[in-house]
């Protein structure tokens, strides 16, 4: 098992994992993917994360470096779609993963890390809540649009 980030190599086994997030998710076509990773690989305060095992991505999250103005100009890092393959949980992979990503948050000096989960999620919430995130100090809201 690899744990790394993520290249153009492995988009087509990230879109596949990406399915078991949300089964109900429309992906976009591989050229458009292939225009959307060329601009994420652009940008230094984007990574994706991931264990990787003979070249398929088996559990990957990302995180998204935000300068601020407050805290002493410390930024903020967000992490989203943290998904394992339905074969590979419960063997630690998430975490690895996450940590990896809250490294790239210290790396940037960031003074917290926000991470949203869906409400029913509740084994994923015990990972998270094992990484040391709260789900008591502060309330997510989201705007969905058309």
């Amino acid at each position: 098992m690899e744990f790394r980030r993520l290249t153009a190599s492995d988009l087509e086994s990230l879109l596949i994992l990406y399915k078991q997030l949300d089964e109900e998710d429309v992906l976009c076509s591989a050229e458009e993917s292939e225009k959307v990773w060329k601009e994420i690989e652009m940008n230094e305060d984007i990574r994706y994360f991931g264990a990787v095992e003979n070249g398929k991505v088996v559990s990957t999250c990302y995180a998204v470096f935000v300068p601020n103005l407050t805290r002493g100009s410390r930024g903020i890092c967000f992490i989203e779609n943290v998904v394992t393959d339905e074969k590979y949980r419960r063997q630690g992979l998430a975490s690895r993963v996450l940590d990896m990503a809250i490294a790239f948050a210290k790396d940037h000096h960031c003074y917290k890390v926000i991470l949203q989960s869906g409400k029913m999620r509740k084994a994923a919430h015990c990972l998270y809540e094992s990484k040391g995130f709260s789900g008591e100090t502060k309330k997510a809201f989201d705007l969905r649009l058309p």
